[in-house]
């Protein structure tokens, strides 16, 4: 038989909510490392369009899972979720608090829960990815519409890589691609806080963030990544601001309108964000603009773990 596993932290929330500062206030107060739960963060060389914290702004608290992959590499959960897991029973196993920070909802549930994944046939992958490049994702999506609503409507039309592995899964199952997935049962017990803001003050934070993002350097880092196999990377030239830039070194529209556009995707996003976390009944909500917002957090750690604030899982 299996011991039981020790309690894991978790902060989630909508992109430019104010995740990172809040995770590392708590891991300052619980003895903590963080554990990346951002999709993009985990590809080297996507800095400034991810946000990702530079070393000097970790304030010396230890992260995992940043700069694993080559933008050429996929994306894989399953590979994601083993790596976090090892992760996490490290932290644990040197008497320390893990707090898995990021908005990647998916990758969060690959962790916490026991979380399978249907197989995959690298011919039906072909085929279909061979129609994404013939006909395009809004196509794609139409036909996801048909076999499986529910799926349709829980993944953008231009998410081609979702649509793809969405369908894939219909072909090798044959049943709808969240009948694939399996009931939640958790691996580890944990307490989510989610930070959310009111939704006005987000889009201005969103709008500024992009700004900044701009004027740090982006556009010369997309270019430095282009070099790498940047379009090459299903994934990684997926990112947003990345996506964007590249259609404009393309000559689809200028680097203005890439900025633009990055704005209205992420804006478009965060909505997505909110709609995914907001369905998960444990998170404890709190709002990111409060002064008090680290102490508030602790406190309702203590609440649901039922002992005063400080290293959880010891």
């Amino acid at each position: 038989m299996s011991t039981p596993r020790q309690r894991v932290i978790a902060v989630v929330g909508p992109t430019a909510a104010g995740k990172s500062e809040l995770s590392l206030r708590l891991a300052e107060a619980l003895d903590g490392e963080v554990v990346n739960v951002d999709s993009m963060q985990l590809y080297r060389g996507m800095d400034i369009g991810t946000a990702k914290l530079s070393p000097a702004e970790r304030r010396g608290v230890p992260h995992h899972l940043l700069d694993i992959w080559d933008v050429t590499e996929r994306a894989s959960v399953a590979e994601y979720q083993r790596l976090a897991r090892t992760a996490v029973d490290d932290i644990h196993a040197r008497g320390r608090t893990p707090l898995l920070v990021g908005g990647t909802g998916l990758y969060l549930r690959a962790v916490l829960e026991d979380f399978r994944f249907p197989g995959t046939d690298p011919q039906v992958r072909a085929a279909l990815e061979a129609e994404l490049t013939q006909i395009g994702p809004a196509a794609l999506h139409a036909r996801l519409t048909e076999q499986d609503r529910a799926a349709a409507a829980a993944i953008l039309p231009s998410n081609g890589r979702r649509i793809v592995r969405a369908l894939e899964v219909i072909a090798i199952t044959g049943r709808p691609f969240a009948a694939s997935l399996p009931d939640p049962a958790p691996v580890y017990p944990s307490t989510i806080i989610g930070v959310d803001r009111d939704p006005a003050e987000l889009d201005e934070r969103v709008a500024a963030r992009v700004d900044l993002m701009w004027r740090a350097g982006l556009v010369e880092e997309v270019r430095t990544l282009v070099a790498r196999g940047l379009r090459d990377g299903r994934t990684a030239s997926r990112a947003l601001g990345y996506q964007q830039l590249l259609a404009a070194f393309a000559g689809e529209h200028d680097e203005d309108a890439a900025r633009d556009e990055t704005v209205r995707a992420t804006r478009r996003f965060v909505r997505r964000q909110r709609s995914w976390f907001r369905r998960d009944q444990a998170i404890v909500w709190l709002d990111a603009a409060r002064a008090d917002l680290a102490e508030a957090a602790l406190a309702a750690l203590a609440d649901r773990t039922g002992a005063v604030p400080g290293p959880v899982g010891r």
